[in-house]
């Protein structure tokens, strides 16, 4: 690469000049991040940052050298904060005095960069993971200013919905749409037209507006609905055998090869063979892990609660309770469980300092980081799970003593602990006075209670939850909460972008965002 297009440190001067006095001013109660990055932009984007962040642009070919990576890093950021597009954030620097103030473009009538460049930035930020480092240098402008030093970390996990980007689609959709795709790579490979694809293989469902408005039948009507499926299946079928013919040897090759996969999906997923042998069926149930938009492959179904349903993504944070800052971020597939989550925020958080304590939600106890803790005797905090078991004695009415391998029931009878369940001698529930509030096993038969793999940790956070100290260390978490409620008010309630990576990405600049949000309170405060 030559020397002279090498990306270039963003120089900016220190001292305020009269016109960003003027709108200094006017920021004292409204806009009050765009005062702090002014300020301190010269301490977040240090000479050391600036480099890892021009290190992007080591491939950069001949050319126009790229604006410089600090500046677009802070645009990135100036996003987050005020909800901006690409398009819009180019705009701002134009007619936005407070943008222009931060940007160091007082009074330009042009922009400050292009739309391209910014979404060339995001590609590379996305790639060498520095969207991470963003995160990372929001905590460590902390340190500097005294607002965050501890080694021993206090860390909360939460989690909250995160709507997909893509369209939710049933069963003929996703097929037609495959479909779709199959026949454009097809078109692509052979440079032609996909409606000359659709006319030599003999199809009679693709080409047009809507696959259902073409096989235009009544949709609740089930014999209907079976014969359409069966069309769509002989529609696959046609265009199996013309591509077999037309394009051998690309048949198993990028990008038919993939193309021809996601219709296998999908069949696989979503159909079964009918027992009345009259072809395929849908398939009763939603499969594991099932595809629910071809736009966005990574969208998943998943649940708020066992009532509430959503599709797309969970978006999970790790906040240090002490200082409120957030640590870590990640998004997963809503139908990904929140443990899975837990092991990959572990690193991120680690790098910060020992985690002396961590406050979790339940869904979280399955971890592995959360099973290495508790072999280790460190502190795990979380509510225990509520036992349901109507007006008969819960499971938490028995005093199970795991070192002895005993459960003493509250009438004081007792059963041995084997693989994993104690079983109470029927002799002693069939005569027990209180035999009523506690099984409705029949005659002859005891009451059992089932031993948890993690019981132990289980009966310590019963024991916590048991005592007022406890309960008030419980409270501690709300903290969390109230930072994720704020993360899901900045981003939305709906995913800017397809897949995980680019709303990883999302996620962890408006988290950097809330840090610098931090940051300020803690220096108004001091």
């Amino acid at each position: 690469m030559a020397a002279g297009n090498k990306a270039a440190r963003w120089e900016f001067p220190l001292e305020l000049t009269r016109a960003e006095s003027l709108v200094m001013k006017r920021l004292v109660r409204n806009g009050r991040l765009f005062a702090f990055l002014r300020m301190h932009r010269h301490e977040l984007f240090d000479e050391a940052f600036q480099d890892e962040l021009i290190a992007m642009y080591s491939d950069m070919p001949r050319g126009t050298p790229p604006k410089p990576p600090a500046l677009l890093a802070m645009v990135t950021l100036l996003q987050a904060y005020e909800r901006k597009s690409d398009a819009g954030a180019v705009e701002e620097t134009v007619f936005d005095r407070r943008w222009q103030m931060v940007l160091d473009c007082m009074g330009t009538d042009d922009p400050a960069f292009s739309q391209g460049a910014l979404v060339d930035f995001r590609d590379r930020l996305i790639r060498h993971n520095m969207d991470k480092r963003l995160v990372e240098r929001t905590v460590e402008l902390a340190r500097t200013s005294k607002a965050f030093g501890h080694t021993a970390l206090r860390v909360a996990l939460d989690s909250a919905p995160l709507w997909g980007a893509g369209r939710v689609e049933d069963t003929f959709n996703l097929l037609g749409h495959a479909l779709q795709i199959v026949v454009d790579c097809a078109a692509q490979v052979l440079s032609i037209k996909p409606a000359e694809v659709v006319a030599s293989a003999k199809l009679q469902l693709l080409g047009g507006s809507s696959l259902k408005g073409t096989l235009d039948i009544d949709w609740d009507d089930a014999q209907q609905q079976q014969h359409a499926l069966g069309q769509l299946l002989n529609e696959v079928k046609r265009l199996r055998e013309w591509l077999a013919v037309k394009l051998t040897d690309q048949i198993n090759q990028p990008p038919l090869k993939e193309a021809l996969a996601l219709v296998e999906r999908i069949i696989e997923q979503d159909l079964e063979p009918d027992p009345n042998g009259k072809g395929m069926r849908i398939k009763r149930g939603v499969a594991k892990d099932r595809l629910i938009s071809v736009g966005d492959p990574d969208m998943r179904h998943g649940r708020k609660s066992q009532s509430k349903l959503f599709n797309g993504y969970k978006r999970h944070i790790a906040r240090e309770l002490d200082a409120g800052l957030i640590l870590a971020a990640t998004v997963r597939p809503a139908n990904e469980p929140e443990c899975d989550a837990a092991d990959i925020l572990r690193a991120e958080i680690e790098v910060h300092g020992q985690v002396a304590e961590l406050h979790i939600d339940r869904g979280y106890l399955a971890s592995d980081w959360t099973h290495e803790r508790h072999d280790r005797g460190q502190r795990i905090l979380a509510k225990p799970w509520v036992p349901r078991n109507g007006d008969r004695f819960p499971k938490t009415a028995f005093a199970i003593d795991l070192n002895g391998g005993v459960v003493r029931c509250p009438e004081q009878r007792t059963a041995h602990i084997q693989l994993q369940v104690a079983r109470f001698a029927a002799s002693d529930c069939d005569a027990c006075p209180s035999r009523d509030h506690c099984t409705r096993a029949q005659p002859g038969h005891g009451r059992t209670i089932t031993i948890h793999p993690d019981e132990r940790l289980l009966i310590q956070l019963r024991n916590l939850k048991a005592t007022p100290e406890g309960r008030n260390q419980l409270r501690e978490r709300v903290g969390i909460e109230h930072t994720l409620a704020h993360v899901t008010r900045r981003q939305g309630p709906r995913a800017r972008y397809l897949g995980v990576r680019k709303n990883v990405f999302d996620l962890r600049r408006v988290c950097a965002v809330e840090n610098l949000h931090a940051l300020d309170r803690h220096e108004r405060a001091a």
